[in-house]
């Protein structure tokens, strides 16, 4: 298990370095909303080409007219990556991004620099007020003209789009990044719950939350894109976007043919921000509390804690520098690929979920939470841990790297070998700490490879006993007639009482 802890902290590491670059852009998009005429909104600015066209309601000639951009794409492209012709060309840097990269990470560090405390009461602020925005924005989004159009595309989609291997693997990355799977961030943040807490409620209340909360936002985004499309008179899947593309290019777009345009653009980004600052929070601290656990004599002193993720963060703004030059939305797409895919969160997921159920086993799991909430969860939860989850992750996995299809940007631009070979490594960067740690413990434990592999298969007898385990020690010290019997109720922390007779003291 310690390799697979590993490598969700290496996987959470690539994280924190290019994450928080989505909430540099979101923060320099929302800085340039506050003006009542929109940069991204016509082609009478600096950046703009000779090829710029203004998109014009009813008129869809922008989509057909060849050589010609929409002014949200320039600004996008020139403005805010000004993006090189490729990798191989870096360029300088976009200083007023790198302005805007430091302004979260500033942000990120005095929130969480005093430890989880401090970050649930930034929490409870930055995690509802999205809500708030996102109940403006589907108010206005479903009573604009065509919002019915994205709507019916959101709600019957094209069945034929799941034979794609891709839609699967976006869709497990999806899952596995809203739910913070196999990323260590729920250990972490759990880790401070007290021992009797009912995590199985919580962990039900945040399926429903978090699968709820997607499902209400669909809805506010297709009515948008509904609104986009009836507005240009061109099919809704010319005007959808995944990705960055959505909230950079869409959706800005959407805003900027609204009335009172700047209002809706600050709406949306100041969301953008607070839900990119929630992800941010989680991992860096899931990162901190790993360490920290790990070496607690040298972190647990006074300010060590706040030193160490001041360097968390500096290092990782340093890193995510290059990500805000010209070539930068390539090295980003390199990390989005590889670094914290799909593909590498399956590859841990698969031996979470055997060392859980089959190593450890899921009955004495069960007996843990038992031991924790007072009662057995349902049984099917322990047959998906030990047939279901781990043939599904596997199954996608391997789906996943037959039908492997090598990065584009845009779908256009082919990387060099060598920015392949940069995203493999990233990826194995994580994958390689689980063998290479089974092959370290193989090594370093003694007796023949059949002994080997049955002390490292073999739970630790320093674990602590659940009441359960101790109640049947118990019997059997009483069967053999030894001194200690129960004569009184467990106290409150499990252990039996025994009378000064029977203690030998």
């Amino acid at each position: 298990m310690k390799g697979v802890g590993y490598a969700t902290q290496v996987i959470v590491a690539l994280l924190n370095i290019y994450y928080i670059v989505v909430l540099a852009w979101a923060i320099f998009y929302l800085s340039n909303s506050f003006t009542w005429d929109l940069p991204w909104a016509s082609c009478n600015n600096t950046w703009n080409t000779d090829s710029c066209m203004e998109f014009q309601r009813g008129n869809s000639s922008i989509n057909h007219y060849e050589n010609t951009t929409s002014p949200v794409i320039e600004f996008w492209e020139r403005k805010v990556l000004r993006i090189s012709p490729g990798l191989d060309h870096i360029g300088s840097l976009n200083w007023d991004l790198v302005i805007c990269l430091a302004v979260a990470w500033v942000i990120c560090y005095f929130c969480i620099w005093k430890g989880v405390k401090s970050t649930g009461k930034v929490v409870y602020f930055t995690a509802t007020f999205p809500y708030a925005m996102l109940l403006i924005l589907l108010i206005r989004g479903v009573t604009l003209p065509g919002a019915y159009r994205g709507i019916q595309f959101y709600l019957y989609p094209d069945l034929g789009r799941l034979s794609d291997p891709q839609v699967w693997m976006d869709a497990g990355t999806q899952i596995f990044f809203s739910y913070a799977i196999c990323l260590g961030c729920l250990t972490a943040l759990g880790s401070y719950n007290k021992y009797n807490n009912n995590c199985y409620r919580d962990c039900l209340s945040l399926c429903f939350l978090n699968s709820g909360t997607s499902f209400v936002a669909g809805f506010a985004i297709f009515s948008i894109l509904g609104f986009m499309s009836y507005e240009q008179s061109v099919p809704i899947s010319e005007v959808a976007e995944s990705g960055p593309g959505l909230a950079f290019i869409a959706y800005p777009r959407a805003v900027s043919m609204m009335p009172f345009s700047p209002l809706w653009a600050c709406c949306f980004f100041i969301m953008i921000v607070f839900l990119g600052l929630d992800s941010q929070f989680v991992c860096v601290e899931s990162l901190v509390t790993a360490m920290v656990d790990m070496y607690p004599s040298t972190f647990r002193r006074k300010n060590r804690r706040e030193l160490f993720i001041l360097a968390v963060a500096l290092i990782s703004f340093l890193m995510g520098l290059i990500m805000l030059t010209e070539g930068g939305m390539y090295v980003f797409q390199l990390f989005d690929y590889y670094a914290a895919s799909g593909m590498c969160l399956l590859f841990v997921a698969i031996f979470e979920t055997v060392c859980i159920a089959w190593i450890y086993g899921a009955d004495r799991f069960y007996d843990n939470i038992e031991d924790m909430i007072g009662y057995r969860p349902g049984s099917l939860i322990k047959y998906c841990w030990l047939f279901f989850t781990p043939a599904t992750c596997f199954g996608t996995f391997a789906f996943s790297l037959i039908k492997y299809t090598p990065l584009k940007y845009n779908n256009e631009y082919v990387y060099p070998w060598w920015g392949y070979g940069l995203g493999w490594i990233l990826a194995l960067s994580s994958m390689m700490c689980i063998p290479l740690w089974v092959a370290m413990k193989l090594y370093y434990t003694p007796g023949t490879l059949k002994e080997r592999l049955t002390i490292l298969t073999t739970p630790s007898t320093d674990l602590p006993k659940t009441k359960l385990e101790q109640e049947k020690l118990l019997a059997v010290f009483a069967a053999d007639g030894d001194s200690l019997r129960q004569k009184a109720p467990p106290t409150k922390d499990g252990y039996f009482p025994v009378d000064e007779k029977e203690s030998n003291c």
